[in-house]
């Protein structure tokens, strides 16, 4: 809201609040992580998708799995790390279609990280709930979240002076190295993913094993080169009609056509009739949403590599025939359909 009333335009403001959210809210999400945005831009009567899911490390191959005796990547643990498309996606919307400098945007990130937020009850809880895991595993996140050896009370105000310091120096060096708008954003694109912050982590990711939910201590895959070559992209959105709306999605690299394909399926019944908390339509939209996330375990992937057959899973002859499978008993098999025949 402080962004609007500053003269800002809506992207300005969600740019500033993604960033704001890395800070105070860090059970859901972080300067580590990815975005997946759909957005409307008004001066240009369309809407669009910003890609911020940043790819896996070049390094996590089957092989280099194999080799640690291992047949699935872990949840849990550096393993699993790809590259942080947050930050990458967020200075590709501030500069395509936002309006305010960088300093303006990024400023209340590095006010609250530095003078401290009023910590969250969910996030007191996540803390307290993994501070033992913290402590013998993660000594940063310690150092961060168990300020005085203990986890945060709910409306306890703590701050996260590594973070504030990192965005600081981002920021002061993007001015430093350009005195525009549009340059200073990409400079701290390039700060964030090529100097000192992509370096910090490909240190961190060579250091000491962590333990993961495989029961072992692995070091991770993702390296500064894998950050280097990645950026994030703009691409049309996946849509779908739906009682005179078209549903807007991104692509499968993400599972947001799982919508879609619900939306498909249930247009093959008559809802309208139906109390919304009925026992009916409680189940039948829970028996369309696990038909299509049946077929997003099947056939959802990164497009770049493979091929998924996003037509067929959403054409209208693919939902009437998966649409068919549900009846009045509950479905507790994974039944993945067969697009394209």
């Amino acid at each position: 809201m402080a962004v609007l009333e500053a003269g800002g335009n809506a992207f300005d403001a969600a740019v500033a609040a993604g960033l704001v959210l890395q800070v105070v809210e860090p059970h859901l999400n972080g300067p580590g992580g990815e975005v997946p945005v759909v957005a409307w831009a008004a001066a240009e009567q369309r809407p669009f998708v910003v890609c911020g899911q940043g790819s896996a490390p070049a390094a996590a191959t089957i092989g280099a799995f194999g080799d640690l005796g291992l047949d699935l990547v872990p949840g849990t643990g550096l393993l699993p790390a790809c590259v942080p498309g947050a930050f990458g996606a967020w200075m590709l919307l501030l500069e395509r279609w936002g309006t305010l400098p960088l300093r303006d945007v990024m400023g209340y990130a590095i006010g609250y990280a530095e003078a401290g937020h009023p910590v969250l009850p969910r996030v007191a809880a996540t803390v307290e709930l993994l501070a033992d895991h913290f402590r013998a595993h993660w000594p940063t996140s310690a150092a961060q979240w168990l300020p005085g050896g203990r986890p945060p009370r709910a409306g306890e105000l703590v701050p996260n002076k590594a973070l504030a310091r990192t965005y600081r120096r981002v920021l002061e060096e993007a001015e430093q190295r350009s005195t525009g708008r549009d340059g200073q954003i990409e400079a701290a694109r390039s700060i964030f993913y090529e100097g000192f912050v992509a370096e910090a982590i490909d240190r961190f990711c060579r250091g000491e094993p962590v333990l993961d939910i495989s029961g072992g201590g692995h070091r991770g895959l993702l390296g500064g080169e894998d950050l280097a070559r990645w950026r994030a992209g703009v691409e049309e959105p996946v849509t779908a009609g739906y009682r005179g709306l078209t549903v807007c999605k991104p692509g499968p690299w993400t599972q947001g056509p799982v919508l879609l394909q619900q939306l498909r399926l249930l247009e093959h019944f008559e809802l309208d009739g139906w109390d919304p908390v009925s026992a009916e339509l409680i189940h039948t939209t829970t028996e369309c949403a696990k038909l299509a996330f049946a077929d997003r375990e099947a056939y959802y992937g990164d497009p770049t590599f493979v091929d998924v057959p996003l037509e067929d899973l959403l054409s209208p002859g693919y939902a009437r025939a998966r649409a068919a499978l549900v009846t009045v008993t509950a479905s507790r098999e994974l039944r993945p359909g067969s697009p394209g025949g």
